[in-house]
């Protein structure tokens, strides 16, 4: 038997590695080592699997921990992809440029590092970008709304998707240009709850597959060098929730939500319900309980132009208990928010009326006031909204003049709110019934140390909630202090002498004591 030839040696092995990622990797792919330099890819089992779902799945969603080599794996299928296969055009998406370039420079390492037998020649070749010579590409961009829009893709890679901004119209955007037969592949660590990574996460896995992505679920376990020691070694080193975050690929102990997201699921799970009712014309005020008579009621309320991408809403709250009981988020007119909410305020037993005065809140308080509405919320100007500010200084509450219509969000007012708001959830201390609030709650982020609906999202619900619980707080306490008042006005009633005291009478209705002891017989008057 005639030994093999270079070049039959040759053709074998491409053909070994154009029918198989995975010995095309192991054998053929140089990776940069973080300590060790470039070293061989050698396989782990769990990345071995993860290509093969590559290659079988039209769609995939990973939750990964840290550190597992996904992101180099991945490039590796991409480079073999456009190595093997004539015009493939794949893009990688990422939060920032710099971010995807990391992708397509780990292609760039391997693609270096080939024998030249498998090497095609390059026609372009950039830091974010190449181009070989059968057509097939890989370039990487930031993620926007437009991102791969004009482009007919084999293949998009988004790499952590759960912190990518409009994330959900980059989707909208990238899927068209898939329709051809093109692949998806979406991973990240988590990062909270609500995000669009987070819903297409729980959509892929739901019965019944209400998409078309195939999960994959990679936590820290995964990795045959790493024990119980290294991830306790990661809690102390990254602290509890970030770890949990980076290792656990656990969506309710990751991210940053302003309430805790087990606080979120607790509140889920315990209070939420469907209303009894849905009114309006589009169906959108929610009611929980019908008003009682006998109980007092406050509605916050935040207003929207009525034409834009944010909403009007609103919450009737039960004072004493701090019940949620209807609720409003929809799109109208500020003329008619007015009337809406002079309708719901009158209706439940003329409920303390808290609209937000800024910008177009002026013109739905201008309807109120309009309308002859009698408990409309006012706040004193340049001041905080604090109730002990109102009692220390001895405000008249009945005197407008040095007030204005409405509650003032200004910037020392809103996170004061908003940490009322945190407080009352983690203390229990209000119960929520609506599911578009809890919704909110789970993607109401700190960005940038502010509190605020993360990209693509919207907060009006949480924040006429956040100035409902506030505005609670100080009712109640100058309701306790006007009672206080009147108490202690009754207890301070006293016996008086009159200009005139009456004598004493006895029994005998005719015989009088007089002040000098001595007593007089009446009967004269007869």
């Amino acid at each position: 038997m005639a030994e093999k030839s270079l070049k039959d040696i040759i053709k074998e092995e491409y053909v070994k590695c154009a029918k198989s990622a995975s010995y095309f990797m192991k054998k053929y792919c140089m990776i940069q080592h973080p300590t060790k330099g470039k070293v061989p890819f050698h396989l782990y089992p769990f990345q071995e699997e993860t290509l093969q779902d590559f290659q079988d799945n039209d769609r995939m969603i990973i939750l990964k921990s840290r550190q597992l080599g996904i992101s180099t794996l991945t490039a590796g299928y991409s480079l073999w992809t456009i190595l093997f296969h004539n015009d493939k055009n794949i893009l990688v998406v990422a939060i920032d440029q710099n971010t995807s370039k990391n992708l397509v420079t780990k292609v760039h390492v391997m693609f270096n590092n080939l024998p030249t037998w498998l090497k095609l020649k390059a026609d372009e070749s950039n830091k974010l970008s190449i181009r070989l010579s059968n057509g097939s590409q890989i370039k990487a961009v930031a993620s926007s709304g437009t991102s791969g829009r004009s482009e007919a893709l084999s293949l998009v890679i988004i790499d952590e998707a759960a912190f990518v901004d409009n994330a959900e119209e980059l989707w909208a955007s990238l899927q068209q240009t898939l329709s051809t037969g093109g692949r998806g592949i979406i991973l990240s660590t988590p990062n909270g709850t609500g995000n669009f990574f987070h819903k297409t996460w729980i959509k892929a896995e739901a019965s019944g597959a209400h998409n078309k992505f195939k999960t994959k679920r990679l936590p820290w376990q995964v990795h045959p060098e790493r024990n119980q020691a290294w991830r306790d070694r990661q809690d102390e080193e990254l602290g509890v929730r970030l770890a949990a975050q980076e290792c656990d690929c656990d969506f309710s102990t990751s991210g940053n939500t302003v309430v805790s997201p087990e606080m979120i699921a607790y509140y889920a799970q315990t209070y939420v319900q469907e209303p009894i009712e849905k009114r309006g014309f589009d169906g959108n005020f929610w009611v929980w309980e019908i008003p009682d008579y006998s109980k007092n009621y406050i509605i916050a309320a935040d207003v929207a132009r009525g034409d834009g991408s944010d909403y009007s809403a609103f919450h009737v709250i039960e004072i004493e208990s701090c019940r949620q009981v209807a609720e409003y988020v929809g799109q109208l007119t500020t003329k008619d928010y007015g009337n809406m909410l002079v309708a719901v305020g009158t209706e439940y037993n003329d409920a303390l009326l808290v609209v937000e005065n800024a910008n177009v809140g002026w013109a739905t308080l201008q309807q109120i006031i309009e309308r002859g509405y009698k408990n409309l919320y006012y706040t004193y100007k340049n001041d905080v909204l604090d109730s002990d500010k109102f009692l220390t200084k001895g405000y008249d509450l009945t005197n407008k003049s040095d007030m204005v219509a409405g509650f003032t969000m200004s910037q020392r007012t809103r996170p004061l709110a908003i940490s009322k708001m945190e407080l009352y959830i983690r203390e229990k201390s209000c119960i929520i019934r609506s599911k578009r609030l809890v919704d909110e709650l789970y993607v109401f982020i700190w960005k940038n140390a502010r509190a605020e609906a993360a990209s693509g999202y919207n907060d009006d619900l949480i924040m006429s909630f956040c100035e409902g619980l506030w505005v609670r707080d100080t009712a109640l306490k100058l309701r306790q202090a006007g009672i206080e008042i009147n108490r202690m006005a009754v207890a301070n009633i006293k016996s008086t002498v009159s200009v005139y005291n009456r004598p004493t009478i006895e029994n005998d209705p005719y015989k009088m004591h007089l002040p000098n002891g001595n007593s007089e017989d009446i009967n004269w008057l007869l």
